[in-house]
Order: structure tokens, then C-alpha cells, then sequence
């Protein structure tokens, strides 16, 4: 993408737009996020190392935080510590009960430390994007962060960026659903021989598929349900009212961010329907779900079963799974699927074709 806008222009409408989310500026713009941030190097902006081995250890010494992953549709926000860092150059996780992130790291590829004044006090991020400028992840220093150790956080992490104008690529299209009905019946008979939901992935890929083609290919069948994609409020509620445990997916290329829990204050607002907790918050695009599916799949601890979100471009928005614990068979969740909505196959297809 061309640098159409100097980064003094880029400051003179931060200015003018000081209430504006920069996703939303960086839109306004024509412009990446990543640029958007770029601009102001020098003014409270501080390059850094975005690579996630060199972040997550850095980002554990800052205590407490809010760890914030989102895609166009979904924004995930949980509160907790950085812990238990396991790197791999191709998927690195944070593990624990609070943040829990599986990354990939080629997609971390831009990273800024940010410092800005607000009505509120300062306000301390760390923020990274990928090739195009689009965020991966963002980490917010609360209260009862650590804020002795940001400057010597910062300091640790900064590298010398030449300019302010950042450059960046163009950002890849969503894959659209890739079925095989040529391997429905062998995908019906593997998926039928799974122990583990991991194997699901490396099933499509050795069929031709992608998730979404699978689960067009076998809507109808005891493994997929299409349910009405206008009953993401309904579900959200009836996890709330039910006491429900979840385990609730939300990601990009970069990172997949997870939250374990209830889902307990459900706030729908506008197009949005928000879960707002103190230290978990999901702020869902109503509007922009088209495809929602259950899904079973057999595993050695018993059936995991799923509602999976997409939008009209076939991304996968969200996922959440009942979360098996020792005093709940899963009973409850399956009951609170049960009541969802039916969608006539031919209907969820036409959606987003």
C-alpha cells in the first residue's frame, strides 16, 4: 500500500480525531493501523521487538495486564498474567487459566511500545501487526500492572526504526470454503475415527478441504448442525442464565486468544453483543455472522462439541466449546445447543456462496 498521507499528516488527524478508536482513524484514512501508530515514533511511540520470543518473556515481568486479540468482527479482552511461554517457529503458546494465547509467529512482524496521554492518566500498550499493518495482539498496563518495570520493559525491546512511514503489504483475502465432494464419505468415516479435535485440520487439509467446505460437505449429519445466525444473542444468554463454563475462541493469522469461564454480563448494544465480566470482556459483530454451526467431534474424553461462527467471506469470527469439568458431563451445554435455531442446509450455504 502507498504512503499517501506524511506522518505529520497522520498526527494532524490523530489530533483532530483524539476520541476515535485507531482502527476506525486508520480506516477513515485509507491506511493500515500499523501506519497509523508508526506515524507517531518520537511522539510517545517506541519501535520494538515484535517477535513473541523476545515479547512474551518481557511482557510477564509487567504483572498484571489485559490481553486483547480481535479480528473484524470479534474483539477478546482477558485479564491476567503472562506465564508458561512455550516457543516454536511455527506455533508458540502462552498457557495458563487466565491468558492463554496459541501464536504464530511469522505474522508478528511489526511492534510498538505506546505512551498516551489520556483524561484517565497514561495510558501504556504494547501493540504488535502483521505484514499488512493489521493488529495481532495488543497488551493494556492496568492499575495493578507493574509499572515500575515498563521502562526498563521498553528499553529491552526497542529497536531503531529509519522513518516514521511505515510501509506494509498488501493484506491476504479470507480462503473461501473448500469442500470435496468427491471425499465426503472418507471425511465422514475419519472424522467418525478421531481421538483428538487437532486431528480435524490435518483431516481436511489431506481431503482438500478447509474447515468451512467440511462443514458445508456434511451440514445435516449427526456431526454438523446449521443453526440460525441470528442466535448468537440467544446463545450468549443462555450460557449466562445456565451458569454455563466455556472455552471461547477468538483470532487472526497471528494469534488465537481463549478464554476459560462463564460468560456472566451479557450488554447486546447497537450491532454488538458484549460480554462484559471484570476480567473477561467479548465484543461480537452481531451483524457480520452468516454462517453459524454446531459441531461434534469424538475424542478420547468424550464427544467436544462446538458452535463456530463465519462471516460472508467464509472467516471464522468465533468458537466456543462447553468446558468439561469434573462436577459437569456436558449435559447442559448440549441442552442450551439443543434449543438454538434450526437453518435448512440450502439456506446456510446460499448465505455466504
Amino acid at each position: 500500500m502507498p504512503q499517501t498521507l506524511t506522518p505529520e499528516d497522520i498526527r494532524a488527524e490523530k489530533q483532530s480525531n483524539a476520541k476515535m478508536r485507531d482502527r476506525d482513524l486508520a480506516d477513515k484514512l485509507g491506511i493500515s493501523e500499523a501506519a497509523l501508530v508508526a506515524a507517531h515514533i518520537g511522539y510517545g511511540v517506541t519501535p520494538i521487538n515484535a517477535h513473541p520470543d523476545a515479547l512474551m518473556p518481557a511482557i510477564s515481568e509487567l504483572g498484571e495486564v489485559m490481553a486483547l486479540t480481535r479480528n473484524a468482527s470479534a474483539v477478546h479482552e482477558r485479564v491476567g498474567t503472562y506465564g508458561n511461554y512455550h516457543s516454536n517457529p511455527h506455533a508458540s503458546m502462552v498457557v495458563g487459566e487466565e491468558i492463554d494465547l496459541r501464536i504464530f509467529p511469522r505474522h508478528w512482524v511489526h511492534g510498538f511500545a505506546i505512551e498516551h496521554e489520556t483524561d484517565k492518566g497514561m495510558r501504556r500498550t504494547l501493540q504488535v501487526f502483521d505484514a499488512a499493518g493489521d493488529a495481532v495482539h495488543k497488551v493494556f498496563m492496568r492499575e495493578r500492572s507493574n509499572t515500575a518495570a515498563w521502562d526498563g520493559v521498553v528499553e529491552k525491546l526497542a529497536t531503531v526504526q529509519s522513518s516514521a512511514a511505515l510501509d506494509v503489504g498488501d493484506r491476504a483475502p479470507t480462503e473461501a470454503p473448500k469442500g470435496n465432494p468427491a471425499k465426503r464419505d472418507i471425511l465422514l468415516s475419519e472424522w467418525a475415527r478421531m481421538t483428538d479435535t487437532h486431528q480435524f485440520m490435518r483431516l481436511t487439509s489431506k481431503l482438500g478441504m478447509n474447515r468451512l467446505g467440511a462443514y458445508r460437505e456434511v451440514a445435516g449429519t449427526d456431526w454438523v448442525r446449521p443453526i440460525d445466525h441470528t442466535a448468537m444473542g440467544q446463545l450468549l444468554t443462555a450460557v449466562s442464565e445456565a451458569g454455563q463454563q466455556v472455552i471461547l475462541f477468538v483470532g487472526n493469522r497471528g494469534n488465537i486468544q481463549i478464554h476459560w469461564g462463564p460468560l456472566e454480563k451479557i450488554v447486546p448494544m447497537g450491532p454488538w453483543q458484549n460480554v462484559m465480566d471484570p476480567r473477561f470482556n467479548l465484543h461480537l459483530r452481531d451483524d457480520h455472522v452468516a454462517e453459524v454451526y454446531t459441531v461434534r467431534k469424538p475424542t478420547k474424553r468424550g464427544e467436544a462439541l462446538s458452535v463456530e461462527a463465519f462471516d460472508a467471506s467464509g472467516m471464522l469470527i468465533f468458537q466456543v466449546f462447553g468446558r468439561r469439568t469434573d462436577a459437569d458431563d456436558l449435559s447442559g451445554w448440549s441442552r442450551i445447543l439443543a434449543d438454538l435455531p434450526d437453518t435448512p442446509v440450502s439456506s446456510s450455504t446460499e448465505v455466504s456462496a
